[in-house]
């Protein structure tokens, strides 16, 4: 029989967040790093807020750094946090975007090895192994479904991109399902926001690629706060769009994406699209204990990986400190 969690199981590890979040890559530190002398420099700022070599001139090991310190945040929560589904949630993804490589590669005759992670709930070589023998059974009943219709539909019409579609719709079913078997409405705000996020970049795109509503409907998500029948009538114009989305925490993404409707870059509407899912977290900072600050704290961690490897790799390219600064996403300390 499950035993009910309340806020007050997580009075400890809440008090553990707060003084966690003391390491965290602030705005102020962030500017740290912009303006550092030398990458020594600026490695060692990061190795205040925990990071080991982060060297950008080797992106795959930097990138492998960061990879471990996620991991290594993951398991010191889990070993505190009450509900192991909260840590799922944020390990899902990787699981879809693992049998997307494994699928794809398949199909081309190559090897999807430089592409996977091991930051899943599932082991890279298992859903390897799972997919290679059709042993799909081993796999979570939402996964395996997944897996098996992205398939079918990359082996009937050879098209990458629907592979894609199929496995980002079943993502957010999965992320929607955790949510709600958790009971948690903190955390389905959180992945309703995210879904949100994603339609409303789907909506551009697709707007600027001249794509009808009938592709629209096939690659927008359900479970937003937006209604799928609400943002397919804002595709017929770009007027639409911008009062869809006027009263929503997406109001400026989406008036910088009617913009990009008219050839501007993506890169500003992008990020909004991201800064608009951390505004949503903001509101954990007032909640002494409970689900809010374990979520909240998880999802910043995210949001700094982003902005390390912006950090990094726009330092190593040389690009201007601004042009960096306008790319980094905003967070909730």
């Amino acid at each position: 029989m499950n035993i009910a969690i309340k806020d007050t199981d997580y009075l400890g590890i809440s008090t553990r967040i707060r003084a966690m979040e003391n390491a965290l890559l602030t705005r102020e530190r962030m500017e740290q790093v912009l303006d550092a002398r030398t990458d020594e420099e600026a490695a060692k700022i990061l190795q205040d807020c925990g990071y080991g070599e982060l060297d950008p001139k080797h992106p795959e090991s930097m990138d492998a750094a960061i990879a471990a310190a996620r991991e290594a945040t993951l398991r010191d929560i889990a070993d505190t946090a009450p509900d192991a589904r909260y840590i799922d949630i944020f390990k899902l993804k990787y699981d879809y975007h693992n049998i997307k490589a494994i699928l794809k590669a398949e199909a081309m005759g190559v090897s999807p090895d430089h592409m996977l992670t091991d930051m899943g709930r599932y082991r890279a070589e298992e859903l390897k192994d799972a997919l290679a023998k059709g042993e799909l059974d081993v796999l979570s009943q939402m996964l395996a479904d997944a897996a098996a219709e992205a398939k079918d539909a990359l082996d009937t019409t050879g098209d990458g991109q629907l592979c894609d579609a199929v496995l980002d719709r079943w993502c957010y079913l999965d992320m929607e399902r955790v949510a709600e078997a958790t009971g948690s409405e903190f955390l389905c705000g959180y992945v309703r926001a995210q879904i949100d996020a994603v339609n409303l970049r789907t909506l551009v795109r697709t707007m600027r690629m001249g794509k009808n509503n009938e592709f629209l409907r096939g690659v927008l998500l359900t479970g937003g706060e937006i209604p799928m029948e609400s943002v397919l009538k804002a595709g017929e114009n770009a007027g639409a769009l911008g009062e869809l989305y006027e009263p929503t925490r997406l109001a400026e993404a989406a008036e910088v994406g009617v913009q990009a409707l008219h050839g501007e870059p993506l890169t500003e509407f992008e990020k909004l699209c991201d800064d608009a899912v951390s505004a949503y977290l903001a509101d954990a900072q007032f909640v002494p204990f409970g689900e809010a600050p374990l979520l909240a704290y998880l999802a910043a961690r995210e949001t700094e990986y982003t902005n390390l490897r912006i950090l990094l790799l726009g330092r190593s390219a040389g690009l201007d400190a601004d042009v960096i600064r306008s790319r980094l996403r905003a967070s909730y300390v």
